[in-house]
């Protein structure tokens, strides 16, 4: 993996040359982590034309510094927070000992006082958005992240599987949405990508759903909107089922509507098509079947590093897809007072001739009665 980010960090330098920029530093922690594959919250690069320097906050245990070994050339700076200091600007006062003339800053995860503040230290250095660089190099994944995002899907299904095979009538949304986040951890995941959401009854459906103590009841639909995070990559599933009997006429029909928007979605996905195809796929069956939404939510979107990267595949999205681009598909539609479906899963877009998208979350789509 050293080699991998070396060549990330090489494409940066070759952008930040192409703009006149002599060093760039990079705060945002995703970014941080894709260059050096170091995790902890607070640290900050500085790269430059012969150097990388990663200022990390001095009270990080020993084993905090990422899942993989930091490249040798990557000069680790411990930085004393406890004096109240900001890697921002302690790398920034390294960038003026280097003699740094433009620096390259991020200027959308920059605070006013922070930009200014780094300017402050950087001493006359010419300060230049670096703009979002990295994280469009992060839209087309490796294999290696590829590889983390499939064992992260494995990780939330293997969970999900478990809960769905014990009792849930009777427990509320928020004792189950902790239990599934225990089951992830359990099973190798860093931690829950994002907080679990269980809607019962009513709240089913719903896309943001705060777990509440709602008890599970016979007749009800359930919906899990959950994802594991490996080695700092995430995914994202999404699922409904209905406890106890079987299911009513409307429910069947409902979650039969959303299956086939979400695989029109899935199957639209490939390189060199528009964002928006995915989400008029699955829209124009909904739509079809009087289900339309007031302010519409995108279809889907990136995912890797972060829960919600670039692309976004929603109505007005005029980019092209690329491969291996992992994204979420999870249409749902939601009946006020009655509850509704939702069924969202994570794929990799491929090309035809490598059979086309990768389904990573494999969970059931069925209709189960639990």
């Amino acid at each position: 993996m050293s080699d991998a980010y070396a060549g990330r960090r090489e494409r940066v330098r070759e952008h930040c040359s192409a703009a006149g920029a002599d060093a760039a530093l990079i705060t945002r922690a995703a970014n941080v982590r894709y260059l050096t594959g170091c995790a902890p919250c607070g640290a900050t690069l500085l790269l430059t034309r012969e150097r990388v320097l990663l200022a990390l906050p001095d009270d990080l245990p020993a084993d905090d510094t990422g899942e993989h070994l930091i490249a040798a050339d990557v000069t680790q700076v411990p930085v004393p927070v406890s004096a109240g200091v900001d890697t921002a600007l302690a790398a920034a006062g390294a960038a003026a000992r280097l003699g740094v003339a433009d620096l390259a800053v991020e200027e959308h995860d920059l605070t006013v006082s922070r930009h200014r503040a780094v300017a402050s230290l950087a001493e006359g250095a010419r300060l230049a958005d670096l703009g979002q660089v990295v994280e469009r190099l992060r839209v087309v994944k490796d294999e290696h992240e590829i590889a983390d995002l499939r064992i992260a899907a494995e990780i939330a299904d293997q969970a999900l599987g478990e809960l769905l095979e014990s009792i849930l009538v009777g427990r509320t949304e928020r004792h189950l949405a902790m239990e599934l986040e225990r089951r992830m951890i359990d099973h190798g995941a860093d931690r829950a990508a994002y907080p679990v959401s269980v809607g019962t009854g009513s709240h089913s459906g719903q896309p943001a759903h705060q777990p509440t103590d709602r008890r599970v009841e016979e007749g009800d639909f359930l919906t899990v909107v959950m994802g594991a995070q490996y080695r700092g990559y995430g995914v994202s599933t999404a699922r409904t089922f209905v406890i106890g009997a079987a299911p009513a006429p409307w429910q069947v029909e409902l979650h039969r509507l959303v299956f086939r928007a979400q695989r029109a979605a899935r199957e639209a996905l490939g390189p060199g098509v528009e964002q928006y195809v995915p989400d008029r796929a699955a829209r124009q069956i909904l739509e079809a079947a009087g289900h339309a939404e007031a302010s519409p939510h995108p279809v889907g979107h990136g995912i890797g590093l972060e829960i919600r990267e670039a692309p976004r595949l929603g109505p007005s999205d005029m980019g092209k897809l690329d491969s291996r681009v992992p994204v979420t598909v999870g249409p749902g539609v939601h009946l006020p007072g009655k509850g509704g479906v939702r069924i969202e899963d994570t794929l990799v877009v491929r090309p035809p001739e490598e059979g086309g998208p990768e389904l990573l979350t494999i969970t059931t789509k069925e209709l189960l009665a639990l």
